[in-house]
Order: C-alpha cells, then sequence, then structure tokens
C-alpha cells in the first residue's frame, strides 16, 4: 500500500486516532464516515493505492457544490481540530483478498504513527440471535483493551461487546496466528469451516482488519452495529454518534436541520438511494 499526499500536504502524526470503514453489509460504515468527513471539516490529504482494492472514480463527494474535485478508492481526511484521521474506502477489496489488504493497511497505519484505529462496521440483522429493541439500536464493540474483548470506556457507554467473538475459538485463532506470523495462508481453512455458522463474524472484514492492527501493537477497536440492507441513512448516523460520544468529538459545523441540526449530510447522497417514490401510487 502506497500513500499519495495531496500537493503540499501530508498526514500529521499529532492525529493519532484513525477511522476505518470495513466492507459489510449496507455499507453503513462507510456511510458513518462519510457523515464524519463532511461534519468535521476534515479535509483530504492523499489518497492510498493498493493492489487489493477494485478501482473506481467519481465526482466531488462532499461539496458543499460540485467543484469537478475526482473521488478515489482509498482516501485519507484530517480533522485537525479533533486531531482525527479518516480513511474512506469506496470500491470493494478483490475477492478473496481480504486477508492481503489488512496486512497492506495494518503495515501502512503502525508506520504513519498511528495510536488508536476504530474500525467501522455493520452486522447481517439475520445473525441477531437475542433481539432486544427497548432501548433502540444497540451498539456492540470488540477492543484489543483486553484479551477478551472487553473495553471499560465502550461498557460505560451501555455498548455491548460482541459475544461471538472468541479468541480461542479456531477461526478467531487462525486469524491471530495468521496476523503474528505463527501461520502461512497455505494452512487456511477448509471450506465447510468457512461456511459454519460460528464463523461468519470471524469471516468479515472487520474481523482481519482487527486482527492484523491488533498485532501491529495498536489500540483498536471495532464499533458495531446490525442492520438490514436497504436505506441505511438512519444507521449511518447512529454509528456516527457512537464515534462521536466514543471519541468525545466537537462538531465546528452543523447541518441545516437533520438529526438534531449536528450532522451535515454530503453532497453525494443526494442520489445515494435515488429521487423519492412518487406519492401519487399511494
Amino acid at each position: 500500500m502506497e500513500f499519495f499526499p495531496e500537493e503540499s500536504k501530508h498526514l500529521h502524526e499529532d492525529c493519532s486516532t484513525l477511522i476505518v470503514p470495513a466492507l459489510s453489509i449496507g455499507n453503513v460504515g462507510q456511510l458513518a464516515a462519510d457523515l464524519l468527513i463532511s461534519s468535521m471539516d476534515a479535509e483530504r490529504v492523499g489518497y492510498l493505492d493498493d493492489p487489493y482494492v477494485l478501482p473506481c472514480v467519481g465526482n466531488d463527494a462532499y461539496g458543499p457544490s460540485p467543484q469537478g474535485i475526482l473521488a478515489l478508492p482509498l482516501e485519507a481526511y484530517e480533522s485537525s481540530s479533533s486531531a482525527l484521521t479518516i480513511l474512506q474506502q469506496r470500491s470493494p477489496i478483490v475477492k478473496g483478498r481480504i486477508l492481503e489488504f489488512a496486512k497492506d493497511l495494518a503495515d501502512f497505519v503502525a508506520g504513519s504513527g498511528k495510536k488508536h484505529v476504530v474500525i467501522l462496521s455493520s452486522l447481517d440483522f439475520r445473525m441477531w440471535q437475542n433481539v432486544d429493541m427497548s432501548s433502540g439500536l444497540q451498539m456492540y464493540y470488540v477492543s484489543s483493551a483486553n484479551i477478551d474483548g472487553m473495553d471499560e470506556n465502550c461498557e460505560q457507554l451501555g455498548w455491548k461487546k460482541l459475544k461471538e467473538y472468541d479468541p480461542s475459538q479456531k477461526h478467531w485463532k487462525y486469524l491471530s496466528d495468521l496476523a503474528e506470523g505463527n501461520i502461512t495462508r497455505e494452512d487456511i481453512l477448509s471450506d465447510e469451516d468457512e461456511q459454519e455458522e460460528e464463523n461468519y463474524y470471524a469471516s468479515l472484514p472487520f474481523a482481519a482488519l482487527f486482527s492484523f492492527l491488533k498485532a501491529k501493537g495498536l489500540k483498536v477497536t471495532c464499533l458495531l452495529c446490525y442492520c438490514s440492507e436497504g436505506d441505511n441513512i438512519s444507521d449511518a448516523f447512529q454509528l456516527a454518534e457512537a464515534v462521536s460520544k466514543f471519541l468525545k468529538l466537537s462538531h465546528p459545523t452543523s447541518a441545516s436541520g437533520i438529526e438534531g441540526e449536528k450532522w451535515r449530510v454530503p453532497l453525494s447522497w443526494r442520489t445515494l438511494y435515488g429521487p423519492p417514490p412518487d406519492v401519487s401510487m399511494f
């Protein structure tokens, strides 16, 4: 993975916290990253190139009006006021290459001087075993703060540790051993192992990123929410709000009447899910 800075810009060492979305159902992690970039007045400082990320290109993503600035697959943004770096990923990983991508990203992050990585991802609502909506959408987490994945700060916010995270379970242990160099990719689990329901969580991109970043000695926190495929804007607001609480972020600007006038909606969201339905058909 190679970093290409914008002219006269670079990654600042004082922006020691990095936010990274992990691709999953509904793309909620990327949508939340969009909200954070737009609302924190973060500026693009460069882009990254990796052979395992599919190419794509688009128009200016954040506005407030189109400037003809191209959006690329992997971009780095920084908010100096919040000492925060946000990595936005706009295209998927080459099929079957998530482990290679996770290793490349971990090498880059460790070499850039980051201390804390916050991974944002969504989980398939169909896998949710104990549904409890009494207090709204429940946030889940996995942290490197303790061996069992627990984090006192997350618990104080009322979030629950993802109970499916078990570092001794076969698939999670495989990821950890691979990240630490104790085994090679040739020791890959069988197809039958991959298809077992208990391995669903460990097979997701966030799990690979968590394992490889943790192996570099970095502090890593995964913030997770369950969702279904469809219009996931409300899920993105929820996840972005969780990041804001967790990192105690302040918002320099506010959106116009959206979500309590706290979040600025990106320009690219105007065509995110197409035009609203024609009300005459109801």
